[in-house]
């Protein structure tokens, strides 16, 4: 049974004082994990673009979503290092689709979207770091939104439409996210695996701000 988000927040705190670190250790290796999962997904895309691209979809798809699953039970682990493994459980995956998408756009498009994303990325962790109450209740909303807004996305497919006001929805979503997992992060006890499991909520984020922004750029560049 996947755990629900009340349980994981209950391993989470679970530690012991001896494992915490440092406030600036704990951040800067939410920070490292975060950017390691960027580097794994760019190399990926310059090598292997071709590979996935001639891949059988359904594979892909199918190999993306146990990996995923996989790689989620993981990341509840306790261990740092079942955490880190789990973590690349779930970048591989996520690279092998973006390597598939991001050769359909443009040069100017695909930097205008790395360069927003890391833009919004650092915003929204500064925004959550000073006025870390804005985001301590949100969970519940953005979960809300983020489901009405991919069924309203569903519906909008089939009816034939095909602008951005989606795409802009789920940057605004996934913004706030950003800002609410980072307040997360800050809550759990100091410790490595917490940083580990903490980087991926965010890498998961800015991931799909990535893939929103590159549509939404795209589009207008078309």
């Amino acid at each position: 049974m996947i755990q629900s988000n009340a349980e994981r927040k209950r391993a989470r705190m679970q530690s012991a004082d001896f494992d915490k670190l440092s406030l600036r250790t704990y951040n800067l290796i939410i920070g490292a994990v975060i950017l390691y999962g960027f580097v794994v997904n760019a190399i990926m895309v310059a090598t292997l673009s071709d590979f996935f691209m001639n891949m059988d979809y359904r594979v892909l798809l199918i190999g993306y979503i146990i990996l995923v699953i996989i790689g989620s039970f993981m990341t509840n682990s306790k261990s740092p290092l079942v955490s880190f493994i789990g973590y690349n459980l779930v970048v591989v995956p996520i690279g092998a689709l973006v390597s598939v998408l991001v050769p359909q756009y443009d040069t100017t498009s695909i930097i205008a979207a790395i360069v927003a994303t890391g833009a919004v990325v650092f915003l929204m962790i500064a925004i959550s770091t000073i006025y870390p109450r804005v985001f301590s209740k949100m969970g519940t909303a953005l979960f809300l939104m983020l489901l009405l807004g991919l069924v309203a996305e569903v519906i909008a497919m089939f009816l034939g439409y095909g602008g951005d006001i989606f795409n802009w929805l789920f940057v605004l979503i996934f913004s706030l996210y950003i800002g609410y997992d980072w307040f997360r992060a800050q809550s759990y006890p100091r410790t490595l695996d917490n940083a580990v499991d903490s980087a991926l909520d965010i890498y998961v984020d800015a991931i799909n701000i990535f893939v929103r922004l590159l549509a939404i750029f795209g589009n207008n560049d078309d």
